[in-house]
């Protein structure tokens, strides 16, 4: 399972912006090549961005891909 902490991360650098509105879901996504919707897809887990997404998304947002992407096996998966 891949578990994110975009919508964290996300929040936590709009409480610090200077200029929040630059970190919403929309100026996010112009920055990194997709959609809004691509946006709150992720955040909400119902996406799993490529490889090449995540690392843009970790760019932007100045932290590490471990930071915002990790895995967790699921004990019931056989």
């Amino acid at each position: 399972m891949i578990l994110n902490q975009l919508k964290e991360i996300r929040t936590q650098v709009m409480k610090r912006a200077s200029n929040p509105s630059e970190w919403t879901q929309e100026a996010l996504g112009q920055r990194v090549g997709v959609t809004r919707r691509t946006i709150i897809a992720i955040e909400s887990g119902v996406y799993n961005p490529t490889l090449e997404l995540a690392f843009r998304l970790a760019e932007e947002l100045s932290v590490s891909i471990v930071e915002l992407f990790s895995y967790r096996s699921d004990e019931n998966e056989e």
